[in-house]
């Protein structure tokens, strides 16, 4: 169970009251008063260098380079580089899955360009997965072809994203090697695949069949 304080400081409580069955270990994040000045005026300017945040707090640019140091050690402070859902013309979907095996189903993504992150979570859903797109159709067929036609998959519900509140940034993945596999390890190859061949679906970017954008 994850407590929140007045100060958005997260602690994690060993007696979950009603997920039992958790174990996690207890990871006491302190942050002093300079820590979440520091951390405050990043928030508002990610870019903002040392110096000006040492001239801002009155402190010396040493003093805060530690502070950062040890923020990001304590994983209190990471940055995202990605693109800003608010802004792109992208489509992100959520799906929730019930999954006989969370860990071979998550395996399948973890190097597909369309995947953002997956959660296990608890619930009649055990998976929460995020996909990125351009259109509506890639991402139905995404989960058409590697999640309703699974074994491992009872069940799949899409939801898609109309508009977050507010910026949300995506890490979406650019760096990889083409091949002509795709990486999903399905064994199918997209100038085969019925979605592919009826303009469902835009395609893997990892593979020579791709029709999009984003990625040429």
């Amino acid at each position: 169970m994850i407590l929140p304080l007045k100060s958005n400081i997260f602690w994690y409580s060993s007696r979950p009251r009603s997920l039992s069955v958790i174990r996690r270990p207890i990871n006491f994040i302190y942050l002093d008063k300079r820590d979440r000045q520091i951390l405050s005026l990043l928030e508002i300017n990610p870019e903002m260098s040392q110096s000006d945040i040492a001239e801002k707090l009155k402190i010396s640019q040493p003093s805060v380079s530690a502070r950062m140091h040890k923020l990001k050690q304590k994983g209190a402070l990471a940055y995202v580089v990605g693109m800003n859902l608010k802004k792109v013309d992208l489509y992100m979907a959520k799906v929730d899955v019930i999954a006989n095996n969370t860990s071979s189903v998550l395996d399948i993504f973890k190097d597909c360009p369309y995947f953002l992150n997956g959660l296990i979570v608890s619930g009649k859903h055990n998976l929460c997965l995020f996909f990125v797109g351009e259109d509506i159709a890639t991402l139905e067929a995404i989960v058409d072809g590697h999640l309703r036609s699974n074994p491992l998959v009872r069940g799949a519900e899409v939801s898609i994203v109309i508009a977050p509140m507010k910026d949300l940034i995506l890490p979406i993945k650019m760096n990889f090697e083409f091949s002509s596999t795709p990486p999903c390890g399905s064994g199918c190859n997209c100038k085969d695949c019925p979605h592919h061949i009826s303009s469902r679906c835009l395609g893997c970017p990892v593979t020579g069949s791709y029709n999009g954008k984003i990625w040429k």
